[in-house]
């Protein structure tokens, strides 16, 4: 990394999700002296109870979505006693369990990353003092899902091992947790958030989620999937506001078209146990129930009670740190990365933060975080993956750009996977044509981004983006195409 020698330098990251250890691998690399404070686990929430744990989820539910399918091309199960139901059951207990392992497998080979680069790894809490060095409280126990970690003041266990660290960097990296509402109080029975969710031991008769964002979305899809009715509560006009609308739409249509009650315009005012069973009461005075209720109302980031405005650190109103493009806060040499920053809530920003802080703090080469070239993904089915400019962007006038947008429907290797849902767009600068964003609605819509992705980032133009050969027949050829038609209506 540009021959840059950090020896003798000590980092201190409070916090082991993906901005935590992605950030203390750069500074180990760059020859740091580097500990991870993190209470409780490695790879943070992340990779214990959220991203990690629900795309695992979904992808049980996608794969048994595959039996479903499959009488739709031919294939038929023998014996099987309904007419359409090839006799498949998901077994929640065996499918959590499984996901808990994988998780803290993943959690483990991140500690060996850690280790082999040699990085101390100490769990317990975190906090800065105002002198800019760290307490660090040892063997504190990890805070139950969903709920806020206990004050400091709490800690302060004279069984356990206190120490504080002086350091030329600390990085806070703490993640959120989510949100709750005073109205409705999870319980971790019926009413529970999406960390809680991993402890069922029966699959949700009929499973009721508040929130239609991407955490809202995604869960409505796997619990379907796995053969649960769900209803899905939204605020907004549409499922999943925040994204391409033309892709919101296909979403919602499928989700109506496989069964799921989808209440458009309609906001939970509070969420009540009544016997086996959950009564969430619009604010109309509507009234819904169910047996479980899952509250997927946003986060709160994760940063009281760490010593951050004691110490010089701002902190925005939502209660995040500010920070600037290369992770700085107000306080030379203290350093912010991921979810308590609020900057952009994706594991990939998260990690990318983390290694900038260190980059700059430590002296090596590094560019400012760039949103404008980050790709994300919506695991639902189809999934929705999008990178730089939006169609709302150029809507609204704020790039001057074309787009073009393709079904799958036209594809040949979609109709050979009977599948009907789902289009590629792309925009084009006007003038250049140089690609700036994508969307793309599809099957593994995640790995079909990449190459849009890549012209982004290196300012491809549609010629040389749809001069590349693809197979035929692919998905891919899709993106090809709608470079070539964006080509045919350039000025």
């Amino acid at each position: 990394m540009g021959g840059v020698s950090a020896a003798n330098k000590s980092v201190v990251v409070i916090g082991g999700g993906p901005g935590g250890y992605e950030a203390a691998l750069g500074a180990a690399q760059l020859g740091a002296e580097v500990t991870v404070v993190e209470r409780s686990g490695l790879g943070g929430a992340t990779v214990l109870t959220d991203c990690v744990p629900s795309k695992a989820l979904i992808a049980t539910a996608d794969f048994m979505d595959r039996f479903t399918a499959a009488k739709r091309i031919g294939v038929h199960f023998d014996g099987a006693q309904v007419p359409g139901d090839q006799g498949v059951t998901a077994h929640i207990t065996d499918v959590n369990s499984r996901i808990m392992r994988l998780a803290a497998a993943q959690s483990r080979d991140i500690g060996e990353r850690l280790e082999s680069a040699g990085v101390e790894v100490v769990q317990g809490a975190g906090r800065l003092l105002p002198d800019g060095r760290v307490e660090v409280v040892e063997g504190v126990d990890a805070v139950p899902s969903g709920e806020e970690p206990a004050p400091h003041g709490a800690d302060r266990d004279p069984a356990r091992a206190t120490r504080t660290m002086a350091a030329d960097l600390v990085l806070v990296a703490t993640g959120a947790r989510p949100r709750v509402l005073d109205t409705a109080r999870p319980d971790g029975e019926r009413i529970l958030t999406w960390q809680q969710i991993w402890d069922l031991t029966e699959l949700p008769e009929h499973l009721i989620v508040i929130g239609s964002g991407v955490t809202g979305a995604e869960f409505a899809h796997a619990y379907q999937g796995l053969g649960s009715q769900v209803t899905l509560i939204s605020s907004r006009d549409r499922v999943l506001p925040g994204e391409d609308a033309d892709a919101a739409n296909v979403v919602e249509e499928v989700f109506r078209r496989r069964g799921m009650s989808v209440l458009n315009r309609s906001r939970a005012a509070a969420v009540r146990r009544e016997g086996d069973g959950v009564v969430v009461t619009l604010e109309d005075g509507r009234e819904v129930e169910g047996t479980h209720a899952l509250l997927a109302v946003g986060s709160i980031p994760n940063t009281t009670d760490l010593g951050l405005e004691e110490a010089g650190v701002r902190l925005t109103p939502s209660g995040h740190v500010e920070v600037d493009r290369v992770s700085r806060t107000s306080v030379p040499g203290v350093y912010a990365a991921g979810d308590c920053t609020g900057v952009f809530p994706l594991a990939s920003i998260a990690a990318m933060q983390g290694r900038i802080a260190v980059a700059h703090a430590l002296g090596d080469a590094v560019a400012p975080l760039s949103l404008g070239k980050v790709s994300s993904n919506i695991f639902t089915d189809p999934e929705i993956a999008t990178v730089g400019a939006s169609q709302a962007d150029v809507d609204e006038g704020r790039v001057d750009a074309r787009g073009v947008m393709l079904p799958l429907t036209k594809n040949p290797r979609a109709k050979m996977q009977n599948l009907s849902d789902g289009f590629v767009k792309l925009f084009a600068r006007k003038g250049s044509h140089t690609i700036v964003g994508g969307v793309v609605v599809a099957p593994r819509a995640s790995e079909l981004i990449f190459p849009i992705a890549l012209a982004v980032a290196n300012r491809l133009n549609v010629d040389q983006f749809s001069s590349t050969f693809t197979v035929y027949p692919s998905m891919s050829g899709s993106l090809a195409e709608a470079a070539r038609q964006l080509h045919e209506i350039a000025d």
